[in-house]
């Protein structure tokens, strides 16, 4: 359907809804003819008109008394905005169709002389509800004013002319409407920025003029939903871009006044924009300062958060079916994108990406049907891919990534139906995890958890399926009976066969036993396997990492004799644990999870993994004497392996030839950093990313989260608020949070110092770590295990219960938990 068509069927609804069809037995409810029918104003009718439009609904045949008069529709419809209630004054501009900054001062200072604002806001109201007049709006390329100018406007500027500092060459010369589609730079707008940056600020500490504003959005929305939606104007002119860029420069668009009405319709339009007009807008909005980028942010984040609390969310009434939430969020997207690439950004040192059919084995989801749920391959943002610009490539961001997360909507989501959205109904749902930068950590972690598990189930139900045809027993679960005292060669060497012969294995939920023990893995089981296998791994003796004393962090050793297989199952174990949602004890710097998610290591990384050896270059790079001749260098270096062996390694070819210069220092700086970072260990690397991969590569991980927050989920937070777990744990047994013992056990707990209240964690949960999102999301239960007695206190770490004698004295109570916390180890059945 072309513009002029629905144009047309517009203009008919708005007859019908206005002047009905002359059928006095008319039956259509959307008819004024109908005999129930309550009459609107021209202002319902035109947005009335707009929905039914929309909604295809039904049209009357007027009867042939009524046709003549369809000759006077358009008129009433376009001058809808136009004629203003307010008696016209001597001189009302309606010869003015479009604005410019000389227009708007020459305007104002006319007013101001009459003491009344009516022309003016007539003007703001009628240009600022027109999409073509808007348009053509404050463009750079404004014509020169014409030296004949006859209208009752140009006579007035020619009649003021000085009077006022704000006055200037005013012009009306029509725009080419016609004029060739010519190529066009992304970022460059024909929109004169500053210029409707000093209209606004002489316009809105103007009441009327603003409440004109606020009008002419709340009529100009629809229509722009409308074009974007039926009529795909943007294709055909983009210039079409510049009304969104001068409705976005209102510093007031935060204000009540829009938020109620105006800015969630003017949303609802931007987010039909094509993603290529959203790459325009990043990269524009990318240029500008950092307090005007802030505001556009803040403005979509109040828009978000004042719709929420005005609303009530549940399973039934989701979070994701209300239209401006999910059209303010897909905005702020566009604000996001804009904050990096006004940053600092580095879209090169990209680690190759591994070869996926490594592990892609045939699967039989495509057999069931299931392939969307279960497909393979990391997402790709469309908004991310036009801009050739990932959150990873960010350095430093114009907005910090943490004032883009949105507290209120967090509250509210339901991941559970977000994921089934996320995962299956992608172009017919909306899912917050498509915009993940407005999501916490601990948000996105209960989507990676419902990945996860039904990725768990998919293998239980596959290895049954199997299992039928091949007539074995079924194994749904990926097994490992190790030995306490062999623990690294019993499960390494499993995790090995199981890695070689069927990798899928390793997707299956992780079952622990150690042989001799009674303890039934339920969780518990399986974080005390890792914590065990980690502390046999990062053994400094075994070789395979070099631990920094000053960092207490450890990296890989170049010259470890172990192969790379050593190195592929440590990959699997880290992988493995965020899969089985457990916390591990490891302590890499950040660049391991840089590299992890695809990034090299860089000169800055060195600050957090090798700081003596940054500090040395960054010297060396801020050095203003003679480098050549005071530092003496060569782009030769040397290192020790793990014998303390001097190894030489040319950075460049004939390297010990080539002194460092001032010239070339940044060089050296890159060559240097590129070989302790990448490829002094690119084996071990290579090899342990890789098993971790094994157990990732079908995973939203890389999609959802930054490397930071992947640190989060693989070691959690050393930060302990026993405040917050206080105020979170239950009960049960008779117990309550007034019962004495209770009382006797917090204050006890609280009295601890820090290496006991990580036992006391250790010893109830399985680890010393706080879960993502804090304390305050763990879970603890505090149960009643009988009357006074010697008995130790226990605890089950698969559900995180303490179960806890009611002690005879607060002194019993804490010399019986610190006995138990001091010396527990191992497994038994109660």
């Amino acid at each position: 359907m072309n513009r002029a068509t629905a144009k047309h069927l517009i203009e008919r609804y708005f007859q019908q809804l206005t002047q009905g069809c002359g059928n006095g037995n008319c039956t259509n409810e959307f008819c004024a003819s109908w005999c129930d029918f309550q009459p609107l104003d021209n202002n319902s009718a035109a947005a009335k008109a707009l929905e039914l439009f929309k909604i295809n609904a039904k049209l009357c045949n007027p009867h042939p008394f009524k046709k003549d008069s369809s000759a006077v529709t358009n008129t009433q419809l376009d001058s809808n905005m136009s004629n203003a209630d307010l008696c016209p004054t001597k001189e009302d501009f309606s010869d003015v169709h479009y604005l410019t900054e000389n227009t708007v001062c020459m305007i104002l200072s006319f007013c101001e002389e009459e003491e009344d604002y009516s022309a003016l806001i007539r003007v703001i109201g009628r240009i600022f509800s027109n999409t073509d007049a808007l348009i053509k709006s404050f463009r750079k390329d404004e014509p020169e004013a014409t030296e004949n100018s006859s209208t009752p406007a140009d006579r007035h500027e020619k009649q003021s002319e000085g009077t006022s500092v704000r006055m200037g060459a005013f012009s009306r010369a029509a725009l080419p409407d016609d004029a060739p589609n010519q190529m066009f730079d992304p970022c460059e707008v024909t929109v004169d920025i500053d210029s409707v940056r000093r209209v606004y600020d002489l316009l809105l500490p103007i009441n009327e003029v603003e409440a004109a504003l606020v009008n002419a959005l709340v009529y100009l929305a629809p229509n722009m939903d409308l074009d974007l939606e039926y009529l795909d104007v943007y294709d055909t002119n983009p210039d079409y871009l510049n009304i969104f860029i001068i409705v976005m420069e209102n510093s007031n668009l935060h204000s009540p006044e829009y938020l109620e009405l105006a800015l969630p319709q003017f949303c609802k339009a931007m987010s039909k924009l094509p993603v290529t007009a959203f790459a325009r807008l990043s990269k524009l909005w990318s240029t500008y300062s950092l307090p005007h980028i802030q505001r556009m942010m803040e403005t979509f984040q109040q828009l978000i958060t004042f719709t929420i609390v005005s609303n009530e969310y549940d399973a039934e009434n989701l979070v994701n079916d209300d239209e401006t939430v999910v059209a303010a969020t897909q905005c702020l997207k566009v604000v996001f994108y804009a904050s990096i690439l006004g940053g600092d950004v580095d879209v090169e040192h990209n680690e190759e990406d591994e070869d996926d059919s490594v592990y892609d084995e045939l699967s039989l989801h495509e057999l069931l049907g299931e392939e969307q749920l279960y497909k393979k391959g990391p997402r790709v943002d469309p908004l991310e891919k036009e801009l050739g610009v990932r959150a990873i490539d960010s350095i430093r961001s114009l907005i910090p990534f943490d004032s883009f997360i949105n507290d209120s909507l967090n509250e509210v989501v339901e991941m559970d139906k977000d994921f089934t959205f996320f995962k299956v109904n992608a172009e017919s749902k909306f899912s917050f995890q498509t915009c993940p930068f407005i999501l916490n950590v601990f948000t996105k972690n209960q989507g990676l958890y419902y990945d996860n598990r039904i990725r768990m189930y998919s293998e239980r139900r596959l290895t049954a399926l199997y299992s039928m045809v091949q007539g074995q027993q079924p194994n749904p679960y990926l097994r490992l009976k190790v030995r306490r005292d062999h623990i690294i060669d019993d499960a390494l060497i499993r995790l090995e066969m199981i890695s070689m012969e069927n990798p899928s294995d390793l997707k299956k939920q992780l079952f622990v036993e150690f042989e001799g023990e009674q303890g039934i893995d339920e969780g518990g089981v399986s974080k005390e396997f890792f914590l065990l296998v980690l502390e046999e791994i990062f053994n400094p003796d075994i070789g395979m990492f070099a631990y920094d004393d000053d960092t207490k962090l450890f990296w890989f050793n170049p010259s470890s004799l172990e192969n790379e297989a050593q190195y592929t199952l440590i990959g699997i174990v880290l992988g493995l644990a965020i899969y089985n949602n457990c916390i591990l004890d490891v302590h890499f710097p950040m660049v391991v999870y840089r590299k992890l998610m695809g990034k090299k290591g860089t000169y800055l990384d060195l600050a957090d993994s090798h700081p003596i050896l940054h500090q040395s270059l960054k010297e060396l790079l801020e050095y203003t004497g003679n480098v050549e001749e005071d530092m003496m260098l060569t782009f030769q270096i040397s290192h020790t392996d793990l014998f303390e062996n001097s190894i030489l390694y040319d950075l460049k070819e004939e390297g010990e030839h080539i002194p460092v210069t001032k010239e070339n220092r940044q060089e050296f700086v890159d060559l240097y950093t590129e070989y302790i970072l990448n490829k002094s260990v690119e084996t071990q690397f290579k090899a342990f990313k890789k098993g971790f991969l094994m157990v990732t590569n079908e995973s939203p991980l890389k999609y959802l989260f930054r490397p930071e927050e992947v640190e989060l989920l693989i070691c959690g937070s050393r930060k302990l608020d026993f405040e917050a777990l206080e105020k979170t744990t239950d009960y049960d047994g008779g117990y309550s949070k007034d019962t004495p013992i209770i009382k006797d056990f917090w204050e006890t707990i609280h009295s601890f110092g820090e290496e006991q209240k990580r036992l006391f964690l250790q010893f109830t949960t399985g680890t010393d770590r706080a879960p993502v999102g804090g304390l305050g999301k763990l879970k603890m239960i505090i149960a009643k295990n009988g009357s006074d007695s010697d008995r130790l206190p226990t605890s089950h770490t698969c559900f995180n219960a303490l179960l806890l004698p009611e002690y005879s004295s607060k002194e019993k109570l804490r010399e019986r938990l610190l006995k138990a916390i001091t010396y527990a180890k191992g497994f038994g059945m109660l």
